[in-house]
């Protein structure tokens, strides 16, 4: 089975430096990576590398940032439907402790319309919200055909009670809740009450407040990796909707705790690594990570 993401594509710079210089003044980094980035984006490179079978719909632009993400995707296995844009969009990650600051510079503005695809070999679709029209045309179609949805709700946008009402699996972030005015337990209730078959909040060091198949609130909490081993918290939360997703797709009639106990471990991988593409796990790093850290 394959899954389809569709999500706005970014290159990540990420630094970790003692300071963030202002004026005139200059630093040095003690560490940089470069990889791919955004949410569904990263996701799709997550379940490609655990062996789910992927295709990805994104902005690509004709620069030499598009290039570099078209060349990781190859890489990687990935093909990519791309969707056009002027520009590639930015990402400078700045990781310290268990956050992160981030400044982007984006470009949604769509130089193509909705691309029309092919999925007769998709029997699962992931989503962060970007491209809105898209978003709601193939959430639309898989719901149609009794296909799963997730959804990635890292943030409220304009589409997202449109979209929550087309997705099974909503896992969303605490800004998400902020952006709503409830707080977790809230929004689990607003999750259930737009027909979200499973849905939960991560919580970081916490883990993660859910409810399952029955409907029963439970939480999940994170596995204790050593706070001297955290190196890079961005994109973990990625990591965790692309592991699920391969987990689904390699056993659908599975309870979704055991996805997200999966998915749990590679979240676990990833905190520990400097950027997106050296903190894609493989399926016996997440297997190391299981043993290392479960009780």
């Amino acid at each position: 089975m394959h899954a389809l993401f569709i999500g706005q594509t970014y290159i990540d710079v990420t630094m970790i430096a003692d300071e963030m210089p202002s004026g005139d003044d200059k630093a040095v980094a003690r560490d940089y990576a470069v990889s791919f980035g955004g949410n569904a984006v990263t996701a799709a490179f997550a379940c490609a590398r655990l062996r789910g079978r992927v295709e990805l719909l994104a902005t690509v632009a004709d620069d030499w940032l598009g290039r570099m993400f078209s060349d990781m995707a190859r890489r990687h296995g990935i093909p990519v439907h791309p969707r056009k844009v002027r520009r590639s969009s930015l990402s400078f990650v700045l990781p310290r402790d268990s956050r992160r600051a981030i400044l982007r510079a984006r470009d949604d503005d769509y130089l193509d319309p909705v691309p029309r695809l092919d999925l007769s070999q998709c029997a699962a679709l992931h989503l962060d919200g970007h491209q809105a029209d898209a978003a709601i045309h193939y959430a639309k179609d898989f719901r149609k055909r009794g296909l799963l949805t997730s959804l990635d709700g890292g943030a409220a946008r304009d589409n997202t009670r449109d979209l929550l009402g087309l997705v099974d699996v909503a896992i969303c972030a605490e800004r998400f809740c902020q952006q709503l005015g409830l707080d977790p337990l809230g929004c689990l209730e607003f999750l259930k009450s737009r027909g979200c078959r499973i849905g939960g909040v991560t919580e970081g060091e916490r883990g993660m407040l859910w409810y399952d198949e029955a409907g029963d609130i439970q939480r999940m909490p994170a596995l204790p990796v050593p706070r001297e081993l955290v190196i890079d918290t961005s994109g973990a939360g990625d990591v965790f909707h692309g592991a699920y997703m391969a987990s689904y797709l390699e056993r659908p009639d599975a309870p979704w705790r055991e996805h997200f106990t999966f998915a749990r471990a590679a979240s676990a991988f990833k905190i520990q690594h400097l950027g997106n593409e050296a903190g894609l796990p493989s399926r016996a790093q997440v297997e190391r990570v299981r043993a290392l850290y479960e009780t």
